[in-house]
Parts: structure tokens; C-alpha cells; sequence
């Protein structure tokens, strides 16, 4: 029976590997400027076992787990998919790196704030080591990545064809040949055209943001009215400032203006795929 007991405990601790097991690296370099095509040769140099690039969780151009933001076919719905947002997409690449601690993963990320959003939600350390694109690549490698992208709309993804296949809503364009192996194809990365573009910013209507503020705020029968709403742009993300009249009811007015906080930040970061920095709420009138 002890040896049962401790079998089952072993097998337990090694399934439930924690997270902090895992080591990261950072991959950081703004859209269009080759990181993915030169992931590669930065996982070889800091010896990663995996690489997350737009949702995927690949190894050796074979996907291990997630789903490519480029199967999405809206911005938005691609910003969500690459931030893991989706909660049974982010419990399957945990659950695979839990699995598989302890391991080392590089995080490719078009910026600080985006890499930082990915470990947080999929709840690894810090990194490391973050490597920028111009450490790797020379300024006229990056401008003709930037120029190519712009002018063909093309991706790197560091995949095989046969893989992304399965998981890619938009073109397949060719396979990219290995620097270092004369006429021969490098399997793991594969060139595509997305559905839309990735580049850019997005930008939302102030007024459809208020439009779907006032769809938030309505169940439940608490507000009365909303005499002020406004939508303050704030660098990648939003500032919310609301002034209603409220139905309080049995509750307090202190409790209601906290679930309209939390409805409107869970809410509109969903539906946005945007941050919701500051969800600001004046009560003008509380009516009994």
C-alpha cells in the first residue's frame, strides 16, 4: 500500500510540474521587421526547447499545442488569440509546458507590453533574457523585411507546410530556403498571406465603445440612467469615465459602482481586444 501511495504522488508531482520550472526568453521586434524568420537561430543560441509565436506553441516546425492568431479572421479576434485570452486555448499550452518542465520557451512579441501580457496570462516568469530584432538583424535586413512586408502582406511562420495547413485561414505562399544549406528547403518555416492585415494599429469609434458601455451596464436593472460617458483613448488601451443615476435595492452604493467597474473592464477588454486601463464611476443620484 505505501509503495501504491507514493507511485501515485510521484506521478502527481511530476504531472503538475510548476510553471516556475520553466525558463523564458524574449524574442521582442515590432510587426514586419523578420523575427520569426530569424527564431530559429535565436532558440539555437539560448538552447529553447519551444517557441510561442501568435498563439502557436511550436518545436522543430511542428505545432505541440495552441492555435495560430493567423487562423483568425478578424484583427481582433487575432489580438485575443495571440494574447491567450481564450481561456481553454491558454490552459492547453500550460498545460503542455507544465507537462514537459522542466524546459526553456522563447516568446516572440512585437513589443514589451505584448510580451509581458503573454506571461502573465499564461503565468511563466519573467524573462531572462529579452533579444531585440536589431541584435540579429542588421538595420538594412529589418527595412527590407519591413518593406516586403508592406509592399506582398506576407508572414514567417516558423512551421511546416504540412502543419499549418490544418490551422491557417488565409493563403499559402512557398517554404522558405535554408541560409545554410544550398537548393534544400528548411521544413520548419513557411511563408502565408493572412486573411487581413496585422500591421497597423487598431482604432475603434469612440462612439461604438459607448454604444457597448451601455449594453454592459444595463443588467441587473441598476443604473437608472447614464448621464456622462467618456471614452479617452490611452496609448494601446482605454480610459473609461462614467456618470450615472443608480437603483441601488437591497445592495450599497459603493457595491454597485464596483460591479459596473468590473463588468465594463471584463467587458469591454473582451469585446475590444483592447486594455481597459481605468474604469472611473461617478454616482450623480442614487434612487430609492
Amino acid at each position: 500500500m505505501r509503495t501504491t501511495r507514493t507511485s501515485a504522488k510521484a506521478a502527481t508531482q511530476k504531472k503538475e510540474f510548476p510553471l516556475s520550472q520553466v525558463g523564458v526568453v524574449a524574442f521582442v521586434g515590432a510587426a514586419g521587421t523578420g523575427k520569426s524568420q530569424r527564431a530559429s537561430q535565436v532558440a539555437r543560441q539560448y538552447g529553447i526547447d519551444f517557441v510561442i509565436d501568435d498563439g502557436l506553441l511550436v518545436s522543430k516546425g511542428r505545432i505541440m499545442a495552441g492555435k495560430s492568431a493567423k487562423s483568425e479572421k478578424n484583427l481582433v479576434r487575432a489580438i485575443r488569440r495571440a494574447l491567450f485570452e481564450d481561456p481553454r486555448h491558454r490552459q492547453e499550452v500550460v498545460g503542455f509546458l507544465s507537462a514537459h518542465a522542466p524546459c526553456k520557451v522563447l516568446i516572440i512579441a512585437t513589443s514589451d507590453s505584448m510580451m509581458g501580457k503573454i506571461v502573465e496570462r499564461l503565468g511563466l516568469s519573467r524573462p531572462e533574457k529579452v533579444v531585440d530584432i536589431a541584435e540579429v538583424a542588421s538595420r538594412e535586413e529589418i527595412n527590407n523585411a519591413l518593406k516586403e512586408r508592406r509592399e506582398k502582406r506576407q508572414h514567417v511562420v516558423p512551421v511546416s507546410r504540412t502543419q499549418i495547413q490544418r490551422n491557417f485561414a488565409g493563403k499559402l505562399v512557398d517554404q522558405l530556403k535554408d541560409l545554410f544549406k544550398k537548393d534544400r528547403l528548411d521544413e520548419t518555416r513557411t511563408v502565408v498571406k493572412p486573411p487581413f492585415s496585422f500591421d497597423g494599429q487598431v482604432t475603434i469609434d469612440p462612439e461604438a465603445v459607448r454604444d457597448m458601455v451601455r449594453r454592459l451596464i444595463a443588467p441587473g436593472g441598476y443604473v437608472q440612467q447614464a448621464r456622462e460617458i467618456n471614452v479617452l483613448p490611452d496609448g494601446d488601451g482605454l480610459n473609461i469615465s462614467l456618470v450615472v443615476d443608480i437603483r441601488v435595492g437591497n445592495a450599497n452604493a459603493l457595491y454597485v459602482a464596483r460591479l459596473l467597474q468590473k463588468r465594463l473592464n471584463v467587458g469591454l477588454s473582451f469585446f475590444t481586444g483592447m486594455d481597459v486601463k481605468r474604469v472611473n464611476i461617478s454616482i450623480n443620484e442614487v434612487v430609492l
